[in-house]
């Protein structure tokens, strides 16, 4: 019998008793998650979490806009997912990551982190820009710089001043102050700048991806420094600019509102003969570098992901300049741009997760008999190892699993083929095949007798839970003799491909940028090796470069030869 859940066919098998069917993903969120989010994973095919149905451990994807627990981290089942990392706010806040910049700058150089405007931190920094400034004015013939302050812990262009005198500098609370970037490059006279939008899957080894898609923000006034206090013409931020009285009129060389996507900047640059791949290495450096200033601080944790929103500006030399780390990135609707953009996003970044089949055999936790666990795995090992489903249709997977659970097809999400036209055939077995999943659960929730504990401490010892060992990207599987200690199974990293064990370069729109190379992979291999990783980054700049002044060297010759 065929039961149909929204976009999800699911199947229940003949004859069976229990009348129970193959679950589909279930997603928890918080009260202040947009509404956007629900509707992705409801248009996926994913139900709900009901706190007053279901057990506390029954859902698979966990999304909040604020950091989780500790005791979050360590009580995370295999088939679950957190939205966020512990420590990341180390690179989101703005003072934060100005420290952690200037030290990497210390360590390893200005020639790799020179991206990030000079900064001092108020009130504590408050004399050394004091000294700074009065040295810039006394120098003869130097122009004197523009500055910009911003509180360290909010967003949306809330509280940020521009000034030049210092008689016009005035904050209340604890804030950050850079050089304003008074040259930025404009498009029609308007300031723009870039919302890209990350990926990390994993601290441990690193793992980054980077959507190409994302979205041009433009100031909705045109720039002109005469105008320091007129925010529509220096801040870029939609929140602002929405309500500005040229947000509506049709701008000369813009258009109506205040956003692009990537793909019309990419069409708009390569019209105009701008080097755009050149400005996409130089951005993909500055986000690798960014994070790696906080990834040996930040606790080894199984089955999280963190979407972090870069705010990158473009100077009138095509230099990328990094301005902010937003955590939790805005995701409201607030125009068609919007729409198109951050959907495409959402439903990337489910795909990203590599959700398989084994995520989906959840059998209630705790209050549910051995006997109706048994009863659950047998509908569900008949469904993924039946026979019948030819492999050579193109539109269908075979649900299949070898001895080492090794999945069909690692990119094809359980959704992929749950949405296939090919109905699957169940046949009922004498002795369906377990998966390994189904037995994990069992044996987490079934209670032992004292005797078989003693008899299992005699024969074999008890692994202590820990978060896994991703030193090395061998395969990592839930092996049926293994004890677990206190309910925590050692979980497997699921950002790595089944058939070679690496991240998958491509999901989507998702792309990654690190490991970019061999070399940086045997660097994050046993524990991040940050020299190795800079030394790498710093062969690919000046590989790239070479690359740009031979074709250069190639045109100037080629229009000189004509």
């Amino acid at each position: 019998m065929e039961v149909q859940f929204g976009n999800k066919l699911c199947m229940m098998a003949e004859g069976d008793n229990s009348g129970d069917a193959l679950k589909p993903l279930v997603f928890r969120l918080h009260e202040n998650v947009p509404d956007v989010v629900h509707e992705v994973l409801l248009a996926r095919g994913w139900s709900e979490y009901d706190e007053q149905e279901q057990d506390e451990a029954y859902w698979n994807l966990y999304w909040r806009n604020f950091p989780y627990r500790m005791t979050d981290h360590h009580s995370i089942k295999p088939w679950q997912r957190l939205n966020h990392y512990p420590e990341t706010i180390r690179i989101t806040r703005k003072d934060y990551l100005a420290r952690h910049l200037k030290r990497m700058k210390g360590v390893y150089g200005a020639t790799l982190y020179e991206f990030s405007p000079e900064a001092f931190i108020m009130p504590n920094d408050y004399i050394n820009f004091i000294a700074e400034y009065t040295k810039e004015r006394q120098s003869p013939g130097r122009k004197p710089s523009y500055w910009i302050c911003k509180p360290v812990d909010m967003s949306c262009g809330r509280g940020i001043l521009i000034f030049q005198d210092i008689k016009d500098f005035i904050y209340d609370c604890m804030v950050i102050v850079q050089r304003y970037i008074s040259n930025p490059l404009l498009f029609s006279g308007y300031k723009w700048d870039l919302r890209l939008y990350v990926c990390v899957t994993s601290f441990c080894p690193l793992t980054i991806y980077l959507y190409e898609e994302g979205l041009v923000r433009f100031a909705t006034e045109k720039f002109d420094l005469r105008s320091l206090d007129n925010i529509y013409a220096h801040l870029t931020n939609t929140s602002i600019n929405k309500f500005g009285p040229s947000y509506k009129k049709d701008k000369e060389g813009i258009g109506c509102g205040c956003k692009w996507t990537f793909s019309k900047l990419r069409s708009y640059m390569r019209s105009h003969n701008m080097n755009d791949l050149r400005l996409w290495q130089r951005i993909t450096h500055i986000v690798t570098l960014t994070l790696l200033a906080i990834t040996p601080s930040v606790p080894p944790t199984s089955n999280c992901f963190e979407l972090f929103g870069f705010d990158i500006l473009v100077d009138d030399k095509f230099k990328p300049w990094l301005l902010e780390v937003n955590y939790s990135p805005a995701l409201r609707l607030d125009c068609p741009i919007d729409a198109t953009v951050k959907k495409s996003l959402l439903h990337d970044l489910i795909e990203l997760l590599n959700y398989k089949e084994m995520d989906a055999l959840r059998e209630n936790i705790g209050a549910t008999s051995k006997a109706s666990l048994v009863g659950r795995s047998r509908v569900s090992s008949t469904i993924l190892n039946d026979e019948s489903v030819s492999e050579d249709t193109p539109d269908c997977l075979a649900y299949r699993q070898d001895a080492e659970c090794t999945i069909a097809s690692p990119t094809q999400s359980l959704l992929q083929v749950a949405r296939a036209p090919t109905a699957i055939r169940k046949i009922n077995r004498e002795r369906p095949r377990k998966t390994v999943t189904s037995q994990l659960r069992e044996r987490m929730n079934t209670p032992k007798t004292s005797l078989q504990s003693k008899s299992a401490s005699k024969s074999k010892p008890i692994l202590k839970a820990r978060p896994p060992s991703h030193g090395s990207f061998q395969a990592s599987r839930w092996l049926p003799s293994v004890e677990l200690c206190n309910d925590q199974p050692t979980i497997p990293p699921y950002f790595l491909s089944d058939k070679d064990k690496r991240p998958f370069p491509r999901v989507g729109d998702f792309v990654l940028i690190f490991p970019f190379n061999d070399a940086a992979l045997e660097s994050s291999r046993n524990g991040l090796d940050v020299k190795g990783v800079v030394q790498e980054i710093h062969k690919l700049m000046k590989k790239q470069l070479w690359l740009e002044r031979q074709k250069v060297k190639k045109m100037t010759d080629y229009v000189t030869f004509r």
